[in-house]
């Protein structure tokens, strides 16, 4: 009762990085010819796309969104399908091999937030054409996320954004982003990319009120 919300907007700041290019060198008549690009760090003007914005550490309050305890990661046309998904922790994710070829589902926890940092195999199995499998996420420490990639096609890549409480939200094409049916209260909020550096602030949000905090990522 009471709640308040905070809302905000990811800037960017720094110089817009060129995608990565991946040559497609296996598999061909599944995964394409050529090359692939992968935008790690996608602008939208001065706004930072792909973050998540979360509040840290919150032990009580509203129900985490039903979609983040059925979480499902595809692979499909050579690629992790989608680029960035957002689970619960403590529930599972189900890997759907929906290619006729041998994938492999690699899941590194970014001990420190990002994939520049230190990271920590969480599982690794080999899943053949076409298959499900399903393995559940414990974090450890205070890894915010995944980085799942495939060892079989060092050209498949995406991230798993990990939630610990319900209070978090993506930002949207512009950047912006609102939690809602926050207890009222003091708060550490962060700001989490999967490949730049995450950022994190200090907030009160009033009962009844609304705070604003703005993050800036280079």
């Amino acid at each position: 009762s009471h709640g308040g919300s905070i809302t905000g907007k990811g800037h960017f700041a720094g110089e817009d990085q060129a995608p990565t290019i991946y040559t497609i060198s296996k598999d061909n008549e599944v995964c394409g010819t050529g090359t692939r690009e992968i935008d790690y760090v996608r602008v939208n003007g001065d706004a930072l796309t792909d973050v998540v914005v979360y509040l840290d550490k919150v032990k009580s309050g509203k129900a985490f969104p039903a979609e983040t305890s059925d979480a499902t990661l595809d692979q499909q046309d050579c690629a992790f399908k989608p680029f960035l998904l957002i689970m619960q922790n403590q529930t599972s994710i189900a890997s759907v091999n929906k290619d006729p070829i041998l994938h492999n589902f690699h899941a590194y926890a970014l001990m420190r937030g990002n994939a520049g940092g230190p990271k920590r195999t969480l599982f690794n199995v080999s899943q053949p054409e076409p298959s499900t499998l399903t393995k559940r996420v414990k974090m450890p420490g205070r890894a915010p996320a995944l980085k799942i990639e495939c060892d079989a096609h060092d050209f498949m890549h995406s991230f798993v954004f990990v939630a610990k409480n319900p209070y978090f939200a993506r930002v949207a094409e512009d950047g912006t982003y609102r939690i809602d049916n926050i207890p009222p209260g003091n708060y550490s909020i962060r700001a989490w990319h999967g490949q730049l550096k995450n950022q994190q602030s200090r907030v009160e949000v009033p009962a009844d009120g609304s705070a604003t905090v703005d993050f800036t990522f280079k």
